[in-house]
């Protein structure tokens, strides 16, 4: 087996697949990249046996179809330091040794039979087909991918929720302390279906759609879906489970609505939380026509702050409590210069949203609230 290809282009496909592979793998073979050679292009895959990608790319002077493994840390090495230069590949089929050249010298190392390489999961013959704008993808994973849980006491929040309906495409994440629902109707799915996309291959798939990416083609079953989009191919299993009914958990009754400059609100609340309990985090907004007050404090060190922001405030004047770190993640992932919180009272959830939200999209961030006593 034998092919050319620019070790600039070969750097970038391989670091994209990298992102698959564990640093620690129950089988030694996952420590490898499998290299497949069909006719002018070359097929890079990585696995976890979970989450299966593979990035495709141009390569000329080929000779004879083939495979090969090749360990993933050496491979990468070696390329990054030849990443300038036109690379020759001559793979010995038999032994499994791999002569790769570069002007001016080349590597010799041992390859891996690929026999031992995991085969790609199967997809359902009745497999469901959606092509989805990658944009609405990307929007979706950008809102949500941020809240998701990284306990896996309950796997079902460890992922992104996708919602399909008739009309519309529903992505959710939640830790249980914050939650995201973001609607996008630009996308007709014209079907009801929905998944738990775990948090590694949700975040893979949006590290790598690309500006130029215009659409990301998706094949699902029961258990899994195999995304499509550019040169690459990214397969996985879903969460098991059923996601919780996010809707019931988002107050439809809010009479009190704060209405502030985001930057502003996001820049008081860092520095208020400086001197917040690292036990709770805990800062108090105290609400009124035309201001808002943050306070912290921490007994422990005899320490506190507070600062008046200015806002439009509808309702009875009053106080809420919110944990100021995820204060923080959500203030900084909610889109728009100015932004509305809606409020009930202060033992039910602060809704977080865009002033005007964009067409066709419909955000809402969600934050429990903590017991502020007086």
């Amino acid at each position: 087996m034998k092919f050319n290809v620019h070790g600039k282009t070969l750097q970038q496909q391989i670091s994209a697949v990298s992102k698959v592979i564990n640093a620690k793998n129950a089988l030694s073979i996952l420590d490898n990249f499998l290299l497949e050679v069909r006719q002018d292009s070359l097929y890079i895959t990585g696995s976890d046996q979970e989450t299966v990608m593979t990035a495709r790319l141009d390569i000329t002077n080929f000779e004879n179809d083939g495979l090969i493994a090749i360990n993933a840390k050496r491979l990468m090495d070696v390329v990054k330091e030849v990443s300038n230069f036109p690379l020759t590949f001559e793979i010995d089929d038999n032994s499994g040794r791999v002569d790769l050249q570069f002007p001016g010298g080349h590597f010799e190392f041992m390859g891996v039979d690929a026999a031992e390489y995991p085969k790609s999961f199967d997809i359902d013959d009745l497999a469901v087909e959606m092509i989805i704008p990658a944009e609405v993808v990307q929007k979706g994973l950008d809102y949500t991918l941020f809240a998701i849980s990284t306990e896996t006491i309950r796997p079902m929040m460890t992922g992104v929720f996708w919602d399909f309906h008739e009309d519309d495409i529903t992505f959710v994440g939640s830790d249980t302390h914050k939650l995201v629902r973001y609607i996008n109707s630009q996308f007709r799915p014209n079907r009801t279906t929905s998944f738990i996309l775990p948090g590694k291959p949700a975040g893979i798939l949006r590290s790598l759609i690309g500006k130029d990416t215009e659409e990301v083609k998706i094949r699902k079953d029961e258990k899994s879906a195999i995304f499509s989009f550019g040169d690459f191919t990214l397969g996985c299993r879903f969460v098991k489970g059923n996601y919780p009914n996010y809707n019931r958990v988002i107050p439809t009754d809010n009479p009190n609505e704060l209405t502030v400059d985001r930057q502003v609100l996001l820049s008081a609340m860092k520095r208020v939380s400086l001197f917040a309990s690292k036990a709770s985090s805990l800062v108090k907004m105290s609400m009124s026509a035309d201001s808002t007050v943050l306070q912290s404090q921490d007994l422990d060190y005899s320490t506190k702050a507070d600062e008046r922001i200015t806002c439009s405030y509808a309702g009875a004047p009053w106080s809420i409590g919110f944990n100021s770190v995820y204060m923080v993640e959500v203030l900084n992932n909610l889109p728009g210069d100015t932004i509305t919180v809606q409020l009930s009272d202060p033992g039910r959830p602060g809704l977080f949203m865009p002033f005007e939200q964009a067409e066709n999209e419909n955000i809402v961030m969600l934050q429990m609230p903590m017991q502020v006593i007086e």
